[in-house]
């Protein structure tokens, strides 16, 4: 048996203790011990010697993600997050450039779980730019109170993270809102089924004048742009009609050798019909 396989077999499923009692109990590798395994993983893809790699630090993902563990997510689902972070940095790991691989997996397991933390926290993703994700991991340690933030702490928050006053102000009102069901949960009181959405959101979409307006408008632009597509010529209103107004689309080859015109011209006079359909639409 392997040793790769009788450290898979020691690594019990289902239990965090025990899991983290096992993967504490894995030895520790050397320095010159992890250069030989990421040498002879890089050298012939041994999975055995990646194997021993991953089993020797998954104690050091554990310590991370404990670090986690007030955003309200399961603990195991984080460690599981991180060792894959751990898996990706093994395999792009170079035992030549003279660092150890605790240091250069700690980016790949903190970002796998900043992505896990960032899907799963709320329904509605709260981080999507690059400094949206830098406050959300970054902003609840800086706050030294529970209450909102002062102007003077917003100004000193923004200024030590490298963000704008504004992008804090909207992160923390963020971080501060919670999901809420939409209907009224089975044993809700008559309060809070009147302040559940469906208690005051107004569903206009069968609304009668509502119908009405939405027919005429629809109406009116389809007349504004049959009457735009009446003042092109009948080449362009033609190329037009074919490219963007039926169902089976016809391309700009089959079009130009309809009128014996490269593809190319084809496109440029659709361009400049677009255009003219755009510029009478606007007015």
């Amino acid at each position: 048996m392997s040793k790769a396989l009788e450290l898979k077999l020691a690594l019990p499923i289902g239990n965090l203790a025990a899991y983290r009692q096992a993967v504490n109990s894995v030895p520790m590798l050397s320095a010159a011990e992890e250069k030989e395994l990421a040498e002879r993983y890089q050298a012939t893809q041994d999975l055995d010697a990646a194997w021993q790699l991953v089993t020797s630090h998954l104690r050091f993902v554990v310590r991370v993600a404990r670090g986690y563990s007030g955003y309200g997510l399961q603990e195991a689902d984080l460690i599981q997050e991180g060792n894959i972070g751990l898996m990706k940095a093994v395999k792009r790991f170079d035992p030549t450039v003279g660092v150890r691989l605790v240091s250069f997996a700690v980016h790949w397991v903190r970002a796998e779980i900043h992505e896990y933390i960032l899907r799963n926290w709320r329904i509605v993703k709260v981080a999507t730019t690059k400094a949206q994700r830098k406050l959300f991991f970054n902003l609840r340690g800086a706050k030294k109170r529970l209450g909102w933030l002062n102007r003077a702490e917003v100004d000193a928050v923004a200024d030590d993270l490298g963000v704008s006053p504004e992008v804090v102000l909207e992160m923390e009102k963020r971080l501060s809102a919670y999901d809420a069901a939409f209907d009224a949960q089975a044993g809700d009181d008559e309060d809070g089924a009147r302040f559940a959405p469906a208690g005051y959101l107004q569903d206009l979409r069968f609304e009668p004048a509502a119908q009405v307006e939405e027919e005429d408008w629809e109406a009116h632009n389809g007349q504004r742009l049959h009457e735009a597509l009446e003042d092109l010529d009948a080449r362009s209103c033609n190329i037009v009609q074919k490219r963007w107004l039926n169902e089976d689309k016809v391309t700009l080859q089959d079009l130009g050798d309809t009128y014996g015109i490269s593809a190319e011209r084809v496109r440029q006079i659709e361009k400049n019909a677009m255009n003219k359909l755009k510029s009478a639409l606007a007015e």
